[in-house]
């Protein structure tokens, strides 16, 4: 029985110290400020919004960390024995649609960086449409699937950190430390 008080009272003690880190982080933080001020109520549309710039951040500042050299790099080039690469998207694949072609086949860093802010930008702009009454109202996806706003508003900043996730393993393994896992 004594353990498990310990052991409650270590993951409460645990789980306060990660919320106050989380709030003194949420409130250094640049993207803290994208949320509703507060004296204005937050809405749906604000704290979506607050995640897309969450994950905005990370993926302009790790996108602008490579070299444009390395824009075409993909685990396959290591030729890694037992490894699995083959076909795998590339860093400047990683930030773009259309199966990581991008209009025109884009393969310039600056012209990937600014195709990436401003479907940031757009992202914005769409989540700012969101309000109660539109939320749930059943649409119609880009890919003709029945959805919802608040699905594809919710699954973009969720899918763009699967892809930061790439982003940052591909950094480190040309031996550049990314953005956010750099000192303060």
């Amino acid at each position: 029985m004594k353990q498990l008080q310990t052991s409650l009272l270590l993951t409460a003690a645990l789980s306060f110290a990660a919320a106050s880190a989380y709030a003194q982080a949420a409130k250094s933080s640049p993207a803290a400020g994208a949320s509703a001020s507060p004296s204005t109520p937050p809405t749906i549309a604000s704290a979506i919004d607050r995640e897309i710039s969450l994950v905005e951040k990370e993926v302009v500042e790790a996108a602008e960390a490579m070299p444009e050299d390395k824009f075409d790099f993909s685990p396959e080039k290591l030729n890694l024995s037992g490894s699995n690469y083959k076909g795998v998207r590339t860093f400047g694949e990683q930030l773009t649609v259309n199966d990581g072609k991008g209009p025109d086949n884009m393969k310039a860093k600056a012209e990937i960086i600014k195709y990436l802010k401003d479907s940031f930008a757009f992202g914005h702009k769409a989540v700012a449409t969101l309000n109660s009454s539109n939320l749930v109202e059943p649409i119609t996806s880009g890919s003709g699937r029945p959805t919802t706003r608040l699905f594809l508003a919710t699954f973009a900043p969720a899918h763009c950190f699967d892809h930061y996730g790439q982003m940052v393993e591909y950094l480190r393994m040309n031996g550049i430390v990314p953005p956010a896992s750099r000192g303060q």
